[in-house]
């Protein structure tokens, strides 16, 4: 079965004398090297056979050139005519072998594992033997699948428990299972056409759902964030957010001009039809925003004859109110509501008063899946707190060449290979196409503040793998609780899991976490101090 992704069109399984005569593209390792004084004989192997591969001078001077500088276990992508050996050379130990459908090999990883900073806290498991040290659970099973890529096994699959130590939500659980995967020689529609597929197929032998769009919308980062406040957006229903930053310099609001000053922002969202909304119902709306953040909610109604009701028409005049409903497409009967604050806590409050106004509005319908892809998004971003760059998903995404040397100029203006799928308001998964070069890693690294000493620590094992030939690769983790949950049309993951955590984080059934006795404190080498 053919294989083909964006660096080669078939593996050196596939190629048998039926391909005699076509073109062809491979990629994988070399394995051995001839020069026969003139022609170069290449073996170059993947995970599912050998190829032979003769450089002469004559027919490509060019590839001859750069086949005589190769070497064992480096990296290649070649393309030639497939032509049949000379009779009598045939070697008998080169030979094409099956394969199970679409290639994938399902390998476990290992539970116990090293301590990395990869996002949320860890879970730390003290070891008895090494008094003062500790393994941590896996939050994925990152690392190790790209070192299997760096192995040759070329597509890698499991059903992987997780564990993070973050704050719960509806949507969190302590340990969670993912359908984790990665695959080498890919490029981002490779992952994400496999991934497509996958989840059309299981939407409609599983349920009897509507799919909104196929195939699923990509959608830039910025965008998104522009239009809808967040990166997961539920499509399944529109209310876009406006900003209006450049109107609102018009005037002498006080709520809008201390929000510009402080380079804030003013944002708003269109709610048709709820122009008619009691002064009770805003302020609850309004107390909302508050709960999230907000300072407080500016309305605007316009009731059925046009006429404008707001505080806005003290301090603007009406051609400069009306700019504003225009700018939203404003009709008779329509409310729009304002928050002016910094960017984040605009977007923040205004997505999740959106999904709020939806339900309200019975907008949503649950017999629709809305799916989407959500792309191009910046590989890093600063943090204020830490005065460091931090990796907007994880600092193992690949990016764009020619952005590669904004790692020394502008980082903040870098394009991650980075893809997440999201369904009705949820992330349900995310990957990317990864880093393989050491030294791009190790960049990477240094932005977030990691020093020589902590990068070969804790990182070491994976930049020294790369110097061994590690072939481009990407992959993803689907969150199969969340997937499963949306499809039982459950609102928390805590109904479609089987003995799950409470809200914070607590096993009721079995009073899990508890206390342990001395005796096993003292195997462990752990003392428990009481905070004062």
């Amino acid at each position: 079965m053919v294989f083909e992704v964006h660096y080669r069109t078939h593996t050196f399984g596939d190629l048998n004398k039926d391909h005699i005569g076509q073109q062809v593209t491979l990629a994988g390792w070399v394995n051995r090297r001839r020069d026969h004084g003139g022609l170069v004989f290449l073996d170059i192997r993947d995970r599912y056979g050998i190829t032979q591969v003769i450089c002469d001078p004559e027919r490509s001077p060019e590839a001859h050139s750069i086949a005589s500088e190769l070497r064992s276990e480096y990296v290649v992508q070649l393309s030639g005519t497939v032509v049949p050996r000379l009779p009598g050379t045939e070697n008998p130990n080169l030979s094409t072998g099956e394969i199970d459908e679409r290639g994938f090999l399902e390998i476990e990883t290992p539970i116990l594992m090293k301590s990395t900073p990869e996002g949320a806290r860890d879970y730390l498991v003290p070891s008895r033997l090494y008094p003062g040290e500790f393994y941590a659970l896996p939050q994925s099973p990152q690392q190790l699948k790209q070192l299997l890529m760096v192995a040759g096994m070329d597509r890698y699959f499991q059903i992987a428990r997780c564990f993070r130590d973050e704050d719960q939500r509806s949507d969190r659980q302590p340990e969670f299972t993912q359908l984790d995967l990665e695959m080498a020689f890919v490029a981002e529609e490779d992952v994400m056409a496999l991934i497509e597929g996958l989840l059309i197929h299981v939407i409609k032998t599983t349920t009897n759902k509507r799919i909104k769009q196929q195939p699923f919308p990509r959608l830039k980062f910025a965008d998104v964030m522009d239009r809808y406040g967040t990166d997961h957006p539920d499509l399944r229903f529109d209310l876009p957010l406006v900003e209006i930053s450049d109107l609102t310099q018009a005037g002498n609001f006080g709520v809008f001009q201390s929000a510009l000053a402080a380079h804030g922002i003013v944002k708003g969202i269109r709610v048709p039809g709820a122009g008619s909304y009691s002064r009770k119902e805003i302020e609850e709306l309004t107390a909302f925003a508050r709960i999230l953040g907000a300072k407080g909610l500016v309305s605007l109604a316009i009731g059925a004859m046009g006429e404008v009701k707001s505080p806005l028409t003290k301090f603007m005049s009406g051609d400069e109110v009306q700019a504003i409903i225009d700018r939203f497409q404003g009709e008779a009967g329509d409310l729009l509501l304002f928050v002016a604050d910094s960017a984040k806590v605009c977007n923040d409050v205004l997505s999740r008063l959106r999904v709020k106004l939806a339900e309200r509005l019975k907008l949503i319908d649950p017999d629709e899946m809305a799916l989407c892809w959500i792309v191009d998004f910046p590989l890093l971003h600063f943090d204020e707190e830490s005065q460091r760059y931090e990796a907007e998903h994880n600092p193992f995404s690949s990016m764009e060449e020619a952005h590669v040397a904004r790692l020394d100029t502008d980082p903040l203006n870098i394009r991650a290979k980075q893809y997440d799928i999201i369904c009705n308001g949820y992330e349900i998964g995310g990957g990317s196409v990864r880093i393989n070069v050491a030294e791009i890693q190790y960049k990477v690294f240094s932005l977030m503040k990691l020093d020589g000493e902590q990068i070969k620590e804790q990182f070491g094992h994976m930049l020294e793998a790369f110097e061994y030939g590690a072939p481009p690769h990407g992959g993803i983790a689907l969150g199969l609780d969340r997937l499963v949950m949306l499809l039982a049309n459950e609102d928390s993951i805590r109904e479609v899991i089987a003995f799950p955590k409470t809200q914070s984080a607590l096993d009721l059934m079995m009073g899990a976490p508890s206390p342990v006795d001395e005796k096993q404190l003292r195997e462990l080498h752990l003392q428990v101090r009481t905070e004062e």
